[in-house]
């Protein structure tokens, strides 16, 4: 096993976004026609598993108040949600979008399936669309961007949010083409499988909630309470947990590094997104395996990584040197 200092810091490609030879564009692409023509279709996925879970919250809260809620309701909820936004964090972007490290094709599957559970897109949009955020962060052709093409005034702002939270997923806007950005995964038969069987994952992030919640309780209605919890109402944390880092990252909170977007550091947002809202170092260190880069900045997902290199399940992990790390910050006076 080996742990890579800063791979690629040698070349100025070890701060800037990851970028593959079909991602260099000076302006902005659209997705090909062939990628467009589903979109409707699309939209409406993208309405029911955006807006149903907001019922479906109610749901919950109104049966809690009726005295419905348990505890195994609630540890089911945290175990799938840890599962799955660790597929995210840990699979879909610092593995698979920013190759913060590297791993076995089966860790590979299972990180992208775990992803894929949490209902956010298929494995290779997701990341397609992550690097074309990358490529022209709050610039023209960037798809959430809360700061471009907006307006001005607290109108300009509140608009903004909306489009970069989840105005931009239910338009279907600007969306990333996959062959100019993710030629990799494509060409990648483990992650083309996950991606194809994405209804699968989908399917099984529910099945695993119900599970457990019927050997738990012993009964089919712990069953379904689990579900609706486990299934449901984590989907609705988890994806807003994500949207928040595409909008308030990049509106509130502290920029620690000048980079040349509006990226931030939120840090009530540090442990609900599980190191992915430290978003300002993010972005001044792409690559980086922690996001987290100070002692004091919780980073459950560096944490994982961290702890898969030690027993050699992961290798060649991307880590940023204090020296290198100085260096930027005095770049930024």
């Amino acid at each position: 096993m080996t742990l890579e200092t800063e791979r690629r810091t040698a070349s100025a490609g070890a701060d800037a976004p990851l970028q593959h030879p079909q991602a260099r564009e000076t302006t902005p692409a659209e997705a090909p026609a062939s990628q467009r023509a589903p979109a409707t279709v699309d939209r409406v996925a993208n309405l029911f598993v955006t807006i149903v879970p907001i019922g479906l919250v109610g749901l919950a809260a109104w049966l809690a108040w009726g005295g419905s809620l348990h505890w195994s309701d609630l540890a089911v909820l945290a175990l799938v949600y840890v599962l799955s936004a660790l597929g995210i964090t840990v699979g879909f972007h610092r593995l698979l979008t920013h190759r913060s490290f590297k791993t076995s094709a089966p860790l590979r599957g299972v990180l992208a399936a775990l992803g894929s559970a949490a209902v956010q897109g298929p494995v290779i949009e997701w990341v397609a669309n992550h690097r074309k955020h990358h490529r022209f962060s709050d610039q023209p052709g960037d798809p959430h961007s809360p700061h471009v093409g907006h307006g001005s005034g607290w109108r300009g702002a509140v608009a903004g949010l909306y489009h970069a939270h989840v105005g931009w997923i239910l338009n279907g806007d600007a969306m990333a083409d996959r062959e100019r950005y993710a030629k990799d995964l494509l060409a990648d038969p483990v992650v083309s499988f996950v991606d194809r069987t994405f209804l699968l994952w989908v399917a099984l992030g529910l099945a695993l909630p119900f599970a457990l919640g019927t050997l738990i309780s012993g009964t089919i209605v712990g069953g379904l309470t689990a579900l609706l919890w486990g299934g449901a109402v984590r989907m609705f944390l988890l994806h807003h947990a994500t949207f928040s880092i595409n909008s308030l990252c990049h509106f509130f909170g502290r920029r620690r590094f000048a980079t040349a977007d509006e990226s931030r550091n939120l840090h009530w947002l540090a442990l609900p997104t599980l190191g992915e809202a430290w978003h300002n170092n993010h972005h001044a260190f792409p690559t980086s395996a922690r996001h987290g880069l100070r002692w004091w900045q919780l980073d459950p997902s560096a944490w994982l990584i961290a702890a898969l290199a030690r027993v050699g399940l992961v290798w060649d992990v991307v880590r940023i040197s204090d020296e290198r790390e100085q260096s930027k910050l005095t770049a930024a006076l």
